[in-house]
C-alpha cells in the first residue's frame, strides 16, 4: 500500500502539469472541459444509445433510484476519460432525475481545484474512505463505479447482503459477467466471494460499444438485483456474512 501511495503522489504531479496543458487550472476551466464532454457525449450519440440499459432496471418494483453514490472516478481535471464518466453521471442524474445533492462521491485522489468543481456542480463529497461499504437502508440507490477494483465491488455487495438490501441496488461498473470469465473460479470465490455468490441474482446489460470512448466505457455495465431471482438463491447464500478481508489477495485494487 506504501508503494502505490507513493506512485499516487508522483502521479498527481504529472497529472497537475497535464492540467496546465490542457488550458488552465482554475474551476472555470474544469467546468468548461466538462461542459465540452457532456456536449460530445451528446453530439456522438453515444448518450442516445446507453440511455436504453440505464433505463432497463428502473422498469423494476424498486423504481428509480432516489441517490446516487459514486467512486473512484479518478482525476477528471486532467484526465479526459474520467472527465467523460463525470459527464455521463451528470446526465444520469438528469435522466433519473436525481438532485445533485443527492449524489455522493469519493475519490482519495481528488484534488482540492476538483473537490470546488464537484461543489460548483451541487454534489457532494463523501467525508471519509468507505471502501465501498455502503448500506442503502431503505433507499434505492445508484452505484457510479466506473472501472472500480473488485473488492469495492465486493464490499457493496457484502454491506448490504439481503434480498430486500440487494433489490434497491443498481450498480453501472465492471461486468460481472467479465470479471467471472477473466478470474479462474477459486480465486473468484475465495477472494471475491459476494460477486461470485449473487451472480445468479444478477440482471446485466452492457453499456454500447462506441469508438470514441472505448477506453471510457469498456466493460462497463448496469447491473440490477431482481427480488424474485434473488429469493431464488438457497438460504445458505444468505447465511454467511463474514466481512471480506483479502489476506490472500495478490491484486488488491482498493486504496485503504
Amino acid at each position: 500500500r506504501a508503494a502505490r501511495a507513493r506512485r499516487r503522489r508522483r502521479g498527481r504531479g504529472k497529472e497537475e502539469e497535464e492540467e496546465e496543458e490542457e488550458g488552465g487550472t482554475g474551476t472555470e476551466a474544469v467546468l468548461r472541459r466538462l461542459r465540452e464532454a457532456r456536449d460530445d457525449l451528446l453530439s456522438s450519440g453515444f448518450w442516445a444509445a446507453s440511455a436504453g440499459a440505464v433505463r432497463a432496471p428502473l422498469s423494476g418494483p424498486a423504481g428509480p433510484p432516489a441517490c446516487c453514490v459514486c467512486y473512484g472516478l479518478g482525476r477528471f481535471a486532467a484526465c479526459p476519460a474520467a472527465r467523460y464518466q463525470l459527464a455521463f453521471l451528470l446526465l444520469l442524474l438528469e435522466e433519473l432525475r436525481v438532485p445533485p445533492a443527492r449524489c455522493a462521491l469519493f475519490d482519495p485522489a481528488f484534488s482540492a481545484r476538483e473537490a470546488a468543481a464537484l461543489g460548483a456542480l451541487g454534489l457532494r463529497l463523501l467525508p471519509e474512505n468507505e471502501e465501498g461499504k455502503h448500506g442503502v437502508g431503505g433507499s434505492a440507490t445508484l452505484f457510479y463505479m466506473v472501472h472500480c477494483g473488485k473488492a469495492l465491488y465486493n464490499n457493496l455487495l457484502w454491506s448490504n447482503w439481503s434480498p430486500a438490501a440487494l433489490s434497491k441496488l443498481v450498480i453501472i461498473g465492471n461486468s460481472f459477467r467479465g470479471i467471472e470469465e477473466r478470474l479462474l473460479s477459486r480465486i473468484l470465490e475465495r477472494d471475491y466471494s459476494y460477486i461470485a455468490k449473487v451472480l445468479k441474482g444478477t440482471q446485466e446489460v452492457a453499456l454500447p460499444s462506441h469508438p470514441r470512448y472505448l477506453d471510457t466505457f469498456n466493460d462497463t455495465s448496469v447491473h440490477w438485483f431482481p427480488l424474485d431471482k434473488l429469493q431464488e438463491l438457497s438460504p445458505e447464500v444468505w447465511n454467511f456474512v463474514e466481512e471480506p478481508r483479502y489476506q490472500d489477495c495478490e491484486d488488491l485494487e482498493i486504496i485503504r
